[in-house]
């Protein structure tokens, strides 16, 4: 058996794999887990991940979670363009540096934005407080000033003149609070001149396709009874 990739294309790190993957011509079978059917809870995928998340990779009788280490594995397994995660030292410890800062803190923002704008009062037919919102969207405005003031400055990507690991995803998280109807581009002309750069360079079509599902976040129908009692205590465990 070849190299399988268990994803759903709702969540970010899965697109910034998926995004990968597919732009260096990686070959992998595609295992879909639906979130939102609580598929990833079920028994039949805690053999693949005990800690029932996506993304998870299998490769043969190895399996690996985490969406790091996946980007990671697949850097060093297959040739890839050096810029992806370079061999250079300081280079390569610019990219760690971002993939280290953003766990908890873009990510968790942008999470919570696409939760709290969107998906518990449309989903999951859960209101969301004004405050509570308010809150949520302050927060993603400083990891944002945070992006570019420390990250991106006045470079072509997040680390340097090329396209990293470090830019794959944090344009996969950015897409999140995008897809909730947040402004997140529209007032900040160099984060947007950035994202452009980013397409391009990963390609438009691929660009689209990763982002098709979460650009609809805002036309899901609400979720079945049964499927809302089994996601909610996953749900507020990921956004807490």
């Amino acid at each position: 058996m070849g190299l399988e990739l268990y994803l759903d294309l709702l969540s970010q790190p899965c697109r910034a794999v998926y995004i990968f993957a597919k732009k260096n011509g990686i070959p992998f079978e595609l295992r879909i887990v639906d979130l939102i059917k609580g598929q990833h809870l079920s028994d039949a995928f805690a053999q693949v991940n005990p800690l029932k998340k996506v993304p998870a990779l299998k490769d043969g009788d190895f399996t690996l979670t985490e969406s790091v280490a996946i980007l990671l594995y697949l850097t060093r397994k297959y040739k890839v363009p050096d810029y992806w995660y370079p061999q250079n030292l300081q280079a390569r410890a610019r990219v760690d540096e971002y993939l280290a800062w953003q766990h908890t803190t873009l990510r968790r923002s942008c999470l919570r934005a696409l939760w709290h704008k969107v998906m518990f009062p449309v989903f999951l037919g859960e209101p969301v407080s004004p405050q509570t919102l308010a809150a949520t969207l302050a927060e993603l405005d400083v990891n944002l000033q945070l992006l570019e003031d420390k990250f991106l400055q006045n470079k072509a990507f997040l680390t340097g003149p090329h396209i990293s690991l470090a830019d794959l995803v944090a344009i996969t998280e950015l897409m999140h609070p995008v897809g909730a109807g947040c402004q997140v581009f529209e007032s900040r002309p160099k984060l947007a001149t950035w994202r452009q750069r980013v397409e391009a360079a990963v390609g438009e079509d691929l660009f689209r396709e990763a982002h098709e599902v979460i650009l609809k976040a805002k036309d899901f129908p609400p979720a079945d009874p049964t499927i809302k009692q089994k996601l909610m205590p996953w749900v507020l465990a990921m956004i807490r």
